[in-house]
């Protein structure tokens, strides 16, 4: 015993020397588990600052779960992490790790980080398998009556605006087609993924034709870079459909030209806002306004030339 301690060799097959690659492993597990718990689940009660980083360094969609580039973030820092130790220790930690595995006490451990590693990871595929949209109930689902308003007005002008090509956008842009056009946000977990369900599902029933245009309430944060991730996120025909934004100057004069009512949390970046749905006919005549259900929105779509 004494000269296993003098050597630094303990009685278990382990040095002091596999203390630090020991060591760096589980830092890397420990951290991978940390990221992967902090993206995949809200911790009830958690402060505001908590919840706001979640959504920012994951880009949370409105199911809960990172978008296309919160996932790519998710994914590959596990890798890279372990990656980078290998580069720098590998040969220290491959002899560690078999130094390990060499008694019962060691594999007991091993098996023991496999488990709540399969653990995690079955409850993550479990949370992404039964992530939904919420469920926001929006507008009464009947058809409007034949006394329903027309608006007959002109397409509100806007400069600086601009879509998930980086291309400007106008109304020549809809190419003589009829559009639905609604107001929305990324960041929105509630009414704005109901706002733009109901308008694919009004499309379904008009027919392909109908156009789907969005204008960002957030031009802070749906920056012209991200609307192509919103076109995916909003589930939208990237060659027919348009998610719109801007500069923040330049959009926010164009949604008072709308005249779409608004209001803004400074601390948190939401906004407060009506679900509104224009009808446009093919000339570009912004025909109706709805403010409520698929059935509403088709009988309407039906009268617009």
């Amino acid at each position: 015993m004494r000269d296993a301690v003098t050597s630094g060799v303990s009685v278990n097959g382990l040095s002091r020397r596999d203390i630090w690659p020991l060591g760096a492993v589980g830092f890397v597990l420990a951290v991978s588990a940390a990221w992967w718990t902090l993206a995949l689940w809200s911790v009830p009660g958690a402060p505001e600052w908590l919840e706001r980083t979640r959504a920012v360094c994951f880009n949370l969609t409105e199911t809960g779960l990172p978008d296309a580039k919160g996932w790519l973030l998710l994914l590959g820092q596990p890798p890279t992490m372990l990656a980078m130790l290998m580069v720098g220790w590998g040969a220290e930690v491959r002899a560690s790790l078999g130094r390990l595995v060499s008694f019962s006490g060691g594999r007991l451990a091993v098996l023991a980080v496999v488990t709540m590693v399969f653990t995690g990871g079955t409850l993550a595929v479990r949370t992404v398998l039964n992530a939904q949209l919420p469920d926001v109930a929006w507008g009464a689902d009947e058809p409007a009556p034949e006394t329903y308003p027309r608006l007959d007005r002109s397409w509100p002008a806007g400069e600086g605006l601009v879509d998930q090509t980086g291309t400007h956008f106008g109304t020549d842009r809809l190419d003589g087609r009829p559009a639905l056009v609604t107001f929305a946000f990324g960041h929105c977990a509630t009414l704005c993924p109901a706002i733009v369900h109901q308008a694919r599902a009004t499309r379904l029933e008009l027919g392909p034709e109908w156009r789907i245009v969005v204008f960002s309430l957030d031009p802070w944060r749906d920056t012209p870079s991200r609307l192509s991730t919103l076109v995916d996120q909003f589930e939208l025909d990237g060659a027919a459909d348009f998610v719109v934004s801007g500069d923040v100057e330049a959009v926010n004069d164009h949604l008072d030209a709308w005249g779409i009512p608004r209001v803004r949390d400074e601390s948190t970046g939401d906004i407060t806002h009506p679900g509104i749905v224009y009808l446009v006919d093919r000339s570009g005549l912004v025909a109706f306004q709805s403010t409520g259900g698929v059935a509403q929105m088709v009988s309407l779509g039906r009268r617009v030339e």
